[in-house]
C-alpha cells in the first residue's frame, strides 16, 4: 500500500507540475528536445547551449522594410533573425535577414525577396559537425529556384530548430563531418568543405571549392 500512496503522490505532483508550465515554457521545452534529437553528440557547442533559451525572433517586424512586409502579406512571421548569405558561384558574402513564416522561408535583402522556399519543397537542411554557423537549405530543382541557400547564423541551433519545426522536417536535418555538395542551378553542383583552423573563416580555396574554418 505504502508502494501505491508513493506512485498516486508522484502522479499528483506530475499532474501539477504540468498544469503549472506555461504556454512559453512549454514551447521552449518543444524547441529544446528537438534540438537535441537534432543536435546532441553530433555538431560541436551543442552542450554549451542548452543552458540558454531560444528568444521567440531576434528581429521584430519593424525592423523589416514595408514593402518586404507588403509582398509576405496574410503570413504569419514566427522568426526574423539576420544572416550571411554566400553567392552559390563566387561565393561572396553579403548580409540578409531569414525570415520563417509559417509556411515558407525568405531571404531578404533590404526591401527585396531574393528567394522563398516552400516548407512543403524543402528537401533538406545541411549543417556541419564542427563550431560553425554554416547552414545549407536544400531546394528542388525547379525554374523556381535558383539553387541551394547557404547561410552563415550566428545562433545556428535555435535558427535550425526553428526551421526544421516550422516546416515540420526535423527527419530531414543532416549533420555532416568533412563536406557536402550543394546545387549551384542548372543542374550544376558545388563542395563546401569543413576544416579546423586557429581562426573561424569562410573563403574559395584555390581548387574553387566554398571552405569553412
Amino acid at each position: 500500500t505504502s508502494e501505491m500512496l508513493q506512485k498516486i503522490c508522484m502522479r499528483n505532483l506530475v499532474r501539477k507540475y504540468c498544469r503549472g508550465v506555461t504556454a512559453e515554457r512549454k514551447v521552449q521545452l518543444q524547441q529544446k528536445a528537438v534540438a537535441s534529437a537534432v543536435f546532441r553528440g553530433k555538431k560541436e557547442g551543442y552542450l554549451q547551449s542548452i543552458n540558454q533559451p531560444f528568444l521567440d525572433t531576434r528581429l521584430k517586424e519593424n525592423d523589416i522594410n514595408p514593402k518586404v512586409l507588403q509582398l509576405i502579406h496574410g503570413e504569419k512571421i514566427k522568426y526574423v533573425t539576420s544572416v550571411i548569405k554566400y553567392d552559390r558561384n563566387g561565393f561572396k558574402a553579403r548580409e540578409r535577414l531569414l525570415v520563417l513564416t509559417q509556411s515558407s522561408a525568405y531571404v531578404v535583402e533590404v526591401a527585396k525577396i531574393k528567394q522563398k522556399i516552400d516548407y512543403a519543397t524543402l528537401k533538406g537542411i545541411s549543417t556541419s559537425n564542427l563550431s560553425d554557423g554554416i547552414v545549407v537549405i536544400h531546394v528542388p530543382e525547379d525554374n523556381k529556384q535558383k539553387g541551394d541557400v547557404i547561410l552563415q547564423c550566428e545562433h545556428i541551433f535555435e535558427t535550425v530548430t526553428k526551421l526544421c519545426m516550422l516546416a515540420n522536417k526535423q527527419n530531414l536535418v543532416k549533420v555532416v563531418q568533412g563536406s557536402l555538395q550543394f546545387r549551384i542551378g542548372s543542374g550544376k553542383e558545388g563542395t563546401m568543405v569543413f576544416t579546423v583552423g586557429q581562426e573561424p573563416q569562410v573563403f574559395k580555396a584555390k581548387n574553387g571549392q566554398l571552405t569553412v574554418v
